[in-house]
């Protein structure tokens, strides 16, 4: 940053050299960069498609499991109800009997 701030202090001349540097460089380094950038963020991509591939795996296990525990909860509960709505018949039924 104090690099920086010398040269924007400094004379017009710097400046220059700097931005002529820079012209001559950028054909040599914008390639460079190019065929270091390129393979790099098509491997970042490949990794994140692969991670959103993992996670939609996961979640569908998640709902799967929540999906058998909730039909089990309601299997209970249907199975607890019919025992109950049965209690009440049967004591009824022995009742009538009893008579």
């Amino acid at each position: 940053m104090a690099l920086l701030d010398d040269v924007l202090k400094g004379n017009i001349a710097t400046g220059l050299a700097i931005g002529i540097g820079a012209a001559i460089l950028a054909p040599v380094v914008i390639p460079l960069f190019a065929n270091i950038a390129k393979p790099l963020a098509k491997a970042t991509i490949k990794g994140g498609i692969q991670l959103f591939e993992r996670g939609k795996e996961a979640f569908a296990e998640v709902a799967e499991i929540t999906e058998d525990i909730v039909a089990e909860a309601k299997a209970e509960l249907a199975e607890s109800a019919a025992a109950a709505g049965a209690v009440p018949a049967a004591a009824a039924q022995g009742e009538t009997n009893a008579s």
